[in-house]
C-alpha cells in the first residue's frame, strides 16, 4: 500500500472572490484558478479553495499551517485585518508550556487556522 499526500481544501463560504483576495493579500500564491476552484501555495504547502458553503462544516473544520517566521505572519495578518475588508478574526501568538507558538485565525469563511512555527524554528 502506498500513502497518498492529499491537499487540504478550504470552503470559501458565501463569497468565493472575497476568500481569494484574503489569501492573496496574506501572501499566498494562486497557482491555479478555474470555475470555483483555486489552488494556493506558500512555500511547499498547498491547499484547494473551493466555492462551497456549508456553515456547519466550516464551523467544525480546522487547518494547520507551519510557517518559518510566525512574528512576520502576525504582523502581516494584523495589517490585513486592520483594513477591515474581511470578516476574519485572529488571536495573537500563544506560547504553550511545551514551547510551541501558534496564531489562531478564523478566515472569512469561518474556517479555523492554526499557524505555528515550522519545525526548523525549534532547532
Amino acid at each position: 500500500m502506498k500513502a497518498v499526500k492529499l491537499r487540504p481544501f478550504v470552503p470559501s463560504g458565501k463569497d468565493y472572490a472575497l476568500a481569494q483576495r484574503f489569501f492573496e493579500e496574506l501572501g499566498f500564491d494562486k497557482i491555479y484558478s478555474d470555475d470555483g476552484l483555486s489552488v494556493f501555495r506558500i512555500g511547499e504547502q498547498e491547499f484547494f479553495l473551493q466555492n462551497f458553503h456549508d456553515q456547519s462544516f466550516q464551523d467544525n473544520y480546522m487547518l494547520e499551517l507551519a510557517v518559518e517566521d510566525l512574528d512576520g505572519w502576525w504582523s502581516r495578518l494584523q495589517a490585513v485585518l486592520a483594513a477591515n475588508r474581511y470578516p476574519a478574526k485572529a488571536k495573537e501568538p500563544t506560547v504553550y508550556p511545551w514551547g510551541k507558538r501558534e496564531i489562531h485565525l478564523i478566515d472569512p469563511s469561518g474556517v479555523c487556522w492554526h499557524l505555528s512555527e515550522a519545525a526548523e524554528a525549534f532547532r
